[in-house]
């Protein structure tokens, strides 16, 4: 059964991010902000803001362990044990892999049919540091792959999910993880709300970067987390990654290690196939960078497993030669495939020809600043993004930081979620619906922690499935 043919009356979309309407033309007036506002306070009387904190499996919920399996379909077969025991090491880990259970669980739920571009797969681990064409180090959402229009309250479950069950994980009382939970939601109404009131354009200028997040952020664990990150993700660049994933061969020439089953080396008609992508891609750049790219050689490229959800999908990284030998530039080629909210949003009928455009129209649509060297490609039917695989790319590490720490990080996601979602469509309705008072923290802090529930249960589902020799596990890797 698809999304359309689902009978979801709360799902009627009232502002979509994708209405061609809404930007083919300079002739039309468009609702003021006051009228925007208002639809959104009248949203509530058909979905209540206490209804969004409700989450009971509903009876032939689909078994997560098959939903799980479902997604390795078009994988890499031998890479789907690696994948598999990534997930199983904690609940946290199954949350990051588990974006298609929640957004089929999440489809049935009450939404106000406000539908901006989000990030699909909106968790703690997906925000992150990355360098700004101008070489800041900037902190955003950080993972497109399941980018698309759809309801804003997909992400804000995900998240608050996510921070609840890592509260749990890192030993804090259920009490804290409310609290963060709250910040985190809090962060989102105060921010929503304050950029409705921004002209469109001034609040696609809104941004953070590491030294704002040091001069305006909290006084607890986490600033010593955000500073030790922040040194680390500076050094994350091509030239520093040279000698440490590459070895000089016999003739000279530098060469991506081999390291089965993590690296491992294309053959050669698929590497001549990837080069000729590669030339594809400059096609899709500015004519600026294109040209730039363009003075680069490739030198060598290899399959390199990255994260949890996308294990198994494809992603090489592609080591390219400038003027000098220690001018170099890694590009990632990564497998992009349909965005796991998309049959929940039109069915069965794709709106994208090309998923690597998606992710990268939408990424660029959504976080402030983006990598310049965003571009796609083909490689007959797999169709990839292309990326910077060294842009000073780094991450707050969750695991371990106590309460305190925690809930100042929820506060910045929560931030930064709003922030994403008012770039694109309907933020003056959705701070109208919200509101600034706790109506809508109370319900998400119910909602999270009752999927909380729900995910380590599924975690623990696969566990046993893995256990049963239903499922093979490659642990550890």
């Amino acid at each position: 059964m698809t999304g359309q043919q689902r009978d979801r009356r709360s799902h009627t979309v009232v502002a979509s991010a994708d209405d061609d309407q809404a930007y083919s033309s300079l002739r039309r007036s468009a609702p003021t902000r006051a009228e925007r506002y208002a639809l959104g306070r009248r949203l509530r009387e058909r979905v209540p803001r206490t209804a969004l904190g409700d989450w009971t499996p509903p009876p032939g919920r689909a078994d997560a362990v098959a939903t799980v399996v479902q997604s390795h379909d078009g994988r890499l077969d031998w890479l789907v044990p690696v994948r598999i025991g990534r997930m199983i090491a904690s609940p946290y880990a199954f949350l990051r892999g588990a974006a298609n259970v929640h957004a089929a669980d999440f489809a049935d739920l009450p939404a106000t049919g406000i539908t901006p571009v989000v990030c699909g797969d909106a968790h703690l681990g997906n925000f992150g540091f990355y360098a700004s064409p101008e070489r800041e180090l900037v902190f955003d959402l950080n993972d497109f792959d399941e980018a698309h229009p759809g309801a804003w309250e997909w992400d804000l479950r995900r998240l608050t999910t996510s921070v609840w069950v890592a509260g749990r994980q890192n030993g804090s009382p259920e009490s804290a993880c409310g609290e963060a939970v709250e910040r985190c939601v809090e962060e989102y109404q105060l921010q929503i709300a304050a950029l409705a009131e921004q002209p469109l354009l001034a609040r696609s200028y809104d941004r953070l970067d590491v030294d704002r997040m040091l001069s305006t952020g909290p006084r607890t664990a986490l600033r010593a987390e955000i500073e030790a990150s922040s040194r680390r993700a500076r050094k994350r660049t091509g030239d520093r990654a040279l000698p440490r994933i590459t070895e000089q061969q016999a003739d000279g020439l530098r060469r991506i290690v081999n390291e089965p089953p993590l690296i491992t080396r294309p053959e050669p008609a698929e590497a001549d196939r990837l080069a000729a992508a590669l030339d594809g891609y400059l096609t899709t750049l500015p004519p600026h960078w294109a040209r730039l790219v363009g003075g680069y050689r490739l030198v060598d490229i290899a399959h390199k497993v990255v994260g949890v959800g996308s294990v198994g999908l494809r992603a090489w990284v592609a080591l390219c030669e400038g003027s000098s030998p220690d001018d170099v530039l890694f590009l990632q080629l990564k497998q992009a495939r349909r965005s796991v909210i998309a049959p929940f949003v039109h069915g069965d009928r794709a709106w994208h020809a090309h998923q690597g455009q998606r992710v990268v129209e939408y990424q660029q649509a959504v976080q402030t600043v983006s990598d310049p060297l965003l571009g796609w490609t083909s490689v007959g039917d797999v169709q990839y993004y292309v990326r910077q695989f060294r842009d000073m790319k780094g991450a707050i590490t969750v695991d371990g930081i106590d309460s305190s720490a925690l809930t100042d990080y929820a506060g910045i996601c929560g931030y930064l979620l709003a922030k994403g979602h008012a770039r694109t469509s309907g933020a003056s309705m959705i701070a109208g619906y919200l509101g600034d008072g706790p109506k809508v923290r109370q319900a998400f802090c119910r909602f999270a922690r009752a999927y909380a529930d729900q995910t380590e249960q599924d975690h623990a589902a696969l566990v046993r499935a893995v256990r049963h020799g239903d499922l093979p596990a490659e642990t550890g890797i």
